[in-house]
């Protein structure tokens, strides 16, 4: 074989594997190599190599790395609890910064369990043992489950075309998870486990800096608003894409689909009367990362602010950027629209202040082309029923409105935080269930294909994580907007977009990855989601436009 490493090419023995063939790189990396990329596609660094590529290391600094490392982490977690606390059914719950939130159904998380796991891991981490993937047929994996009377790993049966059952082993541990593993354990050991509220959180280090755990950060509304979701769809059974299918099949989704619009419906209208409670506030800022949904959102919260007797009124910051030659620019020397600099911070709040002082403002529109704000004899008053509405990137940022007292601003954040999980041990990513929809929008209504919403993602993140995430807590609320099946829905539209894309790009891990997740759920028609729902923001079909 020949394969091609950092532009060398290397003659190789079929069925060598990665880590033999690229040892000496391996060892003296910077950080540490986790896996690998063979053709665009996500390996692990014990793949035998069977044909001619190109390879690429894969170490901790990189989202693919950090991936495999906390999923190796809570695979190494659930076997110290299966040797320390054997009944224990750990659930892995919630993100939160560089965290992950988990609970023990059936037991009480005490101090001493703690420390008793957490001794038990590093006693696994220290042994550096082997995890080793093993296959099955799926007339072995039948006889397998029903022999040993477990869901680890079943939902693989309900992929019809899946002709291999995979399991990781450790020892004689097993478990499943969807997404390349370590090679071994010793491989994992920066973490903390430590008891937190009724459960406890598995930390682990950042990409910015894998080699430290991160100053641990409180995320009190966050937690509180994925419990909330979380408890709900635990008394409806639908906390697992396994009981989710299971609805589907049995024909009762509807009214599983009724009852989680009817929640998002309940959460708008008691946003709405609290903003009436507060008889000071003058203005809604709405914020949240891309495709949480805000469009739909800010029109059905408009619409119960306008049954409490309050008129919404839209005033867009993006009218408010400096002048072009005023506006700074990035680190690679591009105009940076996203930071806050590029806002007319001191005009914006001049003209706030003087709409809440029942004055008329001469407003701006901005044209993009020439770079220059114009006056073309738009103007805006407040009436005493009106109440202004704000949506952007920085509106939970202070400084945004720093003039505004804050007894007259009430902030939102709105993101889809996903409380569904695949099982107990692999959750999904708010990030992922975000991304799938934006692929989705992007192609209905923008023409653009799945690859250029891949290639534009990691820009979109930085953006969200330098402008809208470290605010978060400032909200005054926050309000998931996340639907219990919309991935089954969305997976009929994104599964086609995804397999466009060929491993001769980048994308291509991305793209397999997403669509080895979707191909989980049991499909959901888009006829059933009602013409009002947040999700048609992504498909179509809104009663309130596109």
């Amino acid at each position: 074989m020949q394969v091609v490493y950092k532009k060398n090419i290397l003659d190789v023995k079929r069925g060598t594997r990665v880590v033999d063939l690229l040892k000496t790189e391996i060892d003296k990396s910077k950080e540490t190599v986790i896996a690998c990329r063979f053709n665009n596609e996500v390996k692990a660094l014990n793949y035998p190599i069977n044909s001619n590529g190109e390879i690429e290391l894969i170490d901790l600094t990189s989202k693919d790395g950090m991936r495999i490392y906390t999923r190796g982490l809570i695979y190494i977690i659930g076997k110290a609890f299966s040797e320390t606390y054997k009944d224990a059914l750990l659930t892995i719950n919630y993100q939160l910064s560089h965290a992950m939130f988990c609970e023990v159904d059936n037991m009480e998380v005490t101090e001493d369990m703690i420390k008793k796991v957490n001794e038990k891991v590093k006693e696994i981490v220290k042994k550096d043992l082997p995890i080793i993937r093993k296959g099955m047929t799926r007339e072995e994996a039948i006889e397998f489950y029903e022999r040993e009377k477990t869901l680890k790993g079943k939902l693989q049966l309900d992929v019809e075309n899946d002709k291999n059952i995979l399991l990781y082993y450790c020892e004689n541990y097993y478990n499943y998870f969807y997404g390349v593993m370590p090679l071994s354990t010793g491989c994992i050991n920066i973490f903390e486990i430590k008891k937190y509220k009724d459960g406890f959180l598995i930390r682990y280090p950042s990409r910015d800096n894998p080699r430290a755990l991160p100053e641990h950060q409180e995320n009190k509304k966050l937690l509180t608003t994925l419990r909330e979701y979380d408890n709900l769809h635990k008394v409806l059974n639908v906390d697992t894409v396994y009981k989710l299918n299971k609805t589907v099949r049995e024909d009762t989704i509807n009214e599983y689909i009724l009852l989680d619009e009817a929640l998002h419906e309940k959460k708008i209208a008691g946003i709405a009367d609290e903003i009436f409670k507060r008889e000071k506030v003058k203005m809604i800022l709405i914020a949240g990362p891309s495709s949480s949904g805000k469009t739909t959102f800010a029109k059905r919260l408009g619409l119960q602010l306008r049954l409490d007797g309050l008129k919404p009124v839209t005033i867009s910051v993006d009218n408010y950027f400096v002048e072009r030659e005023q506006n700074p620019k990035d680190e690679n020397g591009n105009l940076d629209f996203e930071c806050l600099e590029a806002i007319d911070i001191d005009l914006f709040n001049d003209h706030l202040k003087r709409l809440f002082n029942g004055e008329e403002i001469k407003v701006p529109t901005f044209n993009f082309k020439t770079g220059h704000k114009e006056y073309k004899g738009n103007t805006m008053k407040l009436a005493d029923d009106e109440i202004l509405v704000i949506e952007g990137i920085h509106c939970l940022n202070d400084e945004l409105t720093k003039e505004i007292p804050k007894e007259q601003k009430f902030k939102v954040y709105i993101s889809a935080l996903t409380v569904l999980n695949i099982d107990y041990y692999n959750r999904i990513s708010t990030t992922d269930t975000r991304l799938v929809r934006r692929i989705v929008r992007d192609h209905q209504f923008r023409g653009y294909s799945a690859l250029h919403t891949l290639q534009m993602w990691d820009s979109v993140n930085r953006g969200e994580h330098k402008n809208i995430f470290k605010y978060q807590e400032e909200a005054d609320v926050m309000f998931n907007s996340s639907l219990i099946y919309e991935l089954a829905v969305l997976k009929d539209y994104a599964i086609p977009l995804l397999k466009k894309i060929d491993n001769k790009y980048p994308e291509f891990s991305e793209a397999k990855r997403l669509y080895k997740m979707l191909r989980y759920f049991e499909s959901i028609p888009s006829n059933l989601v009602p013409n009002n729902s947040l999700l048609r923001e992504f498909i179509g079909g809104s009663v309130f436009g596109e």
